[in-house]
């Protein structure tokens, strides 16, 4: 649950630099990352919220994220010991509310191919999402039927 909390402040911060975030989304089998964030020109953007020392230490695929973002980001709260995350990445400082970018994680652009490829998913996987909310338990004759068929 903190972890979800901090995603809703990441969310909403990052919504005033007109990017458009997404949770718990799945940008290839084995791997699910906090917050994907789609930006004005097409920029993608992950970023790992981490709770505790523990959750941070424990996590061992962030790094398998990498190839999947033009930029990378941790997001903690301010009680979090901060001098435990690379420097090589970004850096967000976030509660429920809101948020903020202290360090910008180096830029690393995508291959065409693979940003095409994920701006569908993401773009797919946020239609279905409020598909959902707006007709509870109603899934279409064709196609996938959850999420996670829709994500194969």
């Amino acid at each position: 649950m903190p972890g979800q909390l901090l995603a809703r402040g990441v969310c909403r911060h990052l919504h005033s630099h007109n990017f458009m975030g997404l949770e718990e989304f799945v940008p290839d089998r084995g791997l699910r990352v906090d917050v994907i964030a789609l930006g004005p020109k097409g920029e993608i953007w992950i970023v790992e919220c981490k709770s505790s020392r523990a959750d941070f230490q424990t996590d061992r695929k962030w790094q398998g994220y990498l190839a999947w973002c033009d930029r990378y980001f941790w997001a903690v709260d301010q009680d979090f010991p901060t001098d435990l995350l690379p420097l090589d990445t970004g850096l967000m400082i976030a509660d429920s509310y809101d948020g903020e970018i202290v360090r910008m994680g180096p830029e690393s652009k995508l291959a065409p191919a693979r940003r095409k490829m994920l701006t569908r998913k993401i773009a797919r996987t946020a239609s279905l999402r409020l598909h959902s909310h707006r007709h509870p338990g109603l899934s279409p004759s064709w196609g996938p039927q959850t999420e996670e068929e829709q994500l194969e």
